[in-house]
């Protein structure tokens, strides 16, 4: 397969796509080495076995895979030339994603108010694990935030329809990868301890 064939369009989305996934095989990279330092970490005498993971973030792991589906369905919906129910999926993808930096917060707050703290003489390394996992991943969220309000605002200039949609799949690749990656962190943190 000769792979300088195909319009100039066609070959500026695979550039894209191609970019768009040795960014995210550096992030998967960059979190397995956290989760691999956390898993030799735990042979440590200091290490608390015990430690439970708060409530809220099992409740923010379901709003970020909820999160998925809207955008998904988004996609689905602005293909079929759908823009008012892409616009729908679209806006509550944002508010899921906004109530997931709240559920994380709420989290980092159930830890504290446990006595647990990142730095200073009360924290632990196990606690401290915890805390640059989840603001890792918070701050790759926060790039997916910033995606959705630009996918948003493109969906708004009415620059996706059916035969256009190349932003709305490598906007929706990096929020699924986003989304994927905290349901593996947190099941790590919650099965591996």
């Amino acid at each position: 397969m000769d792979l300088t064939h195909g319009t100039e369009q066609y070959k500026i989305g695979r550039a894209k796509k191609m970019m768009l996934w040795f960014g995210i095989i550096s992030m998967a990279m960059m979190f397995a080495g956290l989760t691999s330092a956390y898993v030799v970490s735990k042979s440590r005498p200091d290490w608390i076995s015990n430690f439970e993971l708060p409530d809220a973030f099992f409740w923010s792991t379901i709003v970020i895979v909820l999160s998925s589906v809207t955008l998904w369905l988004a996609k689905k919906a602005i293909s079929a030339d759908n823009l008012k129910k892409g616009t729908i999926f679209l806006l509550s993808t944002l508010v899921l994603a906004a109530l997931f930096v709240f559920l994380q917060f709420k989290s980092f707050q159930e830890i504290i108010s446990a006595g647990y703290y990142f730095t200073g003489s009360e924290s632990t390394v196990t606690t401290s694990f915890v805390y640059v996992v989840v603001l890792a991943h918070l701050a790759h969220l926060a790039g997916g935030i910033i995606v959705l309000f630009v996918l948003i605002y493109n969906h708004f200039k009415q620059r996706y329809h059916s035969g256009q949609t190349l932003g709305l799949e490598l906007g929706g690749t990096y929020w699924h990868f986003v989304d994927a990656l905290w349901v593996y962190l947190f099941l790590f943190l919650y099965f591996f301890r």
